[in-house]
């Protein structure tokens, strides 16, 4: 991802609330064969998950086999993207002036090669993948939860490969109209939370509020 100053993030807490809310992440990998790309869930390391602590950016998650063989896991660098809320914006947005319409994203990417878990830790990451998506609903259903039995549990984790990636590599992206001025970002913030693009992810309006009120913090205004 082509960097841009104007656009950089690089705080590493912001990173990890961008991570934690975008789960869904994409995998990219070039080997014999060329380029692959996967998509699985990922969760930011913990203390438990690691004998040394959980790095800053550290994620853990499991590729299905044979992912793991066609990514050469844990032998060759791979590329996670993580893609935040993002949405077309309509230069009729900007005013009675000359311009063109662009897409707001944020994305961070980190790269590494993993480091392959066993398989008693990446029980606990299954374990902790599914409590994570599973807490939101009103009837959650977790991992060891009958019917399962622990049989049918470690079969399936059989079938899995986890890893831990602790990034040698993280560019991170956050381009939110920060080139043009308040009353333009405020318009286009309206424009979103009305629905106006359909294009848009619907937090992408927070986002920007986020990323704006920080900026004008930091000019020392309210």
């Amino acid at each position: 991802m082509r960097q841009n100053p104007s656009f950089a993030m690089t705080d590493a807490t912001e990173m990890r609330r961008l991570i934690h809310a975008n789960p869904w992440v994409t995998i990219v990998s070039s080997g014999p064969d060329g380029l692959v790309a996967s998509h699985y869930a990922v969760l930011l390391d913990e203390p438990d998950d690691s004998a040394g602590g959980s790095g800053d950016l550290t994620i853990v998650g499991h590729v299905g086999k044979p992912d793991d063989a066609i990514h050469g896991l844990g032998e060759r660098e791979l590329l996670v993207v993580v893609q935040g809320p993002h949405g077309y914006i309509s230069p009729g947005w900007y005013g009675d002036v000359a311009s063109v319409p662009t897409w707001n994203f944020v994305s961070v990417h980190l790269s590494g090669v993993p480091e392959v878990l066993s398989p008693e830790e990446n029980l606990r990451v299954l374990d902790r993948l599914v409590a994570r998506f599973e807490q939101s609903l009103p009837q959650p259903r977790l991992m060891w939860q009958a019917p399962n039995d622990e049989e049918y549990v470690r079969r399936l984790e059989r079938g899995t490969v986890g890893f831990r990636l602790r990034p040698t590599k993280v560019v991170a992206k956050r381009k939110l109209s920060q080139n043009k001025s308040d009353e333009v970002v405020d318009t286009i913030i309206a424009e979103l939370d009305a629905g106006a693009s359909p294009y848009a992810d619907p937090r992408l309006p927070d986002e920007m509020r986020r990323a704006h009120g920080a900026l004008r913090a930091a000019r020392g205004e309210r």
